[in-house]
Order: structure tokens, then sequence, then C-alpha cells
């Protein structure tokens, strides 16, 4: 399904902060080389988590799929002086092109990757997040996110990407597997009274959540 028009979509691009010259490698190169290039957050989505990185002005942020690397680059843009993000890969060759553009960052001394499963990675972690971005395994964003939730501060951010699933939640009668799964981390989170939340429209859909 089409969920935003396309001229509306190159329209709000046209209309939004320019990617830097690192960001275009990452984004042309996965679209040349990758089978699965529609899983990049992409200009106008990457823009906005910038904004959102660079008004919350984070110390510590983690990002659960690191894929290609982009979504990573453009939080970490916002990261305080002494700032850190984590970023959990589980394919070793996403993994290696997301480092490459990572060598190439000014912001390389502020990323740091972990290859393997979130689920061993995150407990080992020790941290305190401020923002968390949840784009990985689906059927496991219900886990994500009760794993992270006692260690996202007050007033913390969880973004969760593909709430929309490429429209398949709005079926009447939903099969998919993964559609499955991210309508019902919508209802948990719906359901949850430690937190308030908007869903976005912007590309597959992001669901911003802040713990009260």
């Amino acid at each position: 399904m089409e969920l935003v028009n396309p001229l509306v979509e190159k329209y709000a691009q046209m209309f939004s902060s320019p990617e830097d010259n690192l960001l275009r490698k990452v984004s042309e190169e996965t679209i040349e080389n990758h089978a699965h290039a529609h899983m990049l957050s992409g200009h106008l989505q990457g823009s906005f988590l910038t904004t959102l990185s660079k008004l919350l002005h984070p110390q510590r942020i983690l990002e659960i799929g690191t894929f290609t690397g982009y979504s990573a680059l453009c939080l970490a843009k916002g990261l305080s002086r002494e700032g850190i993000l984590h970023t959990i890969e589980l394919r070793e060759e996403d993994a290696a092109v997301a480092n490459k553009y990572f060598q190439q960052s000014l912001d390389k001394e502020k990323i740091v990757l972990h290859i393997g499963n979130a689920m061993d990675i995150i407990p080992v972690l020790q941290e305190s997040w401020d923002i968390v971005f949840i784009d990985a395994d689906k059927s496991r964003y219900i886990d994500y996110y009760e794993m992270v939730f006692p260690y996202l501060k007050h007033n913390g951010l969880i973004i969760a990407d593909n709430v929309l699933f490429h429209g398949q939640v709005l079926e009447e009668n939903i099969t998919g597997k993964n559609a499955v799964a991210i309508h019902a981390f919508n209802e948990h989170v719906k359901k949850d009274a430690r937190v308030d939340q908007t869903l976005l429209t912007i590309r597959d859909g992001l669901l911003l959540i802040r713990k009260l």
C-alpha cells in the first residue's frame, strides 16, 4: 500500500534540510546494492530524527537495528558533548557497511557499534537512555520496549519505526506475521499508563513514546 503520495514526499523533502554528503553516500550505496533498501530511514525521516535529537540534546541514545547506519548518523548529530550512541545490528554485512560510514563521520568517537542479538546485548550495556530508537525484528518490539523501559529516563523518548507496516495494520483481518506483531505492539503502548504517545505518518509510521 502506498501510504504517502510520492509527490507529497518529494515536496516535503524539497523543503526539509538537505542530506549532508555522508548521508547521501549511505543512501546511494544502500539503494544501489542492498536487496532491502526500502528499510533505509531516508531523507525526510532522517531529518526528523536529527531535529528531535538536536532538540533533546541527549547524553545517551540506544538504537536497536543499525541497518546501513543512516539513522544512527542522523541521531548522533544531536548528542551532547559527552554523549554516546550505542547501536546494535544482528547482520555482520550490514554492520560492516554502517561502520565504514561511521568512521567517516565527525561523530565517530560518539558511536559505539555492537554486532549480535539485541536481546543479549541490551542487558549488559548498563546505561540510562534519553532516546531509544527501535527498528529491528518486528516480532520483538514488545520485548525490546519492556527491556529498555526501566532504563529510560523520565521524559525519555522511545521512537518505534514501521508502526504502520506498509499499511498492513489497516487491514480488517491482519494476517502477516510482522503486521500482527506491530499491531500488537501499538495496542500494548496504547494501554500503557506509564507513557503518552503520538503516531506519526512519516514514511512507514513512527510512534513517539514519552515516559511520564
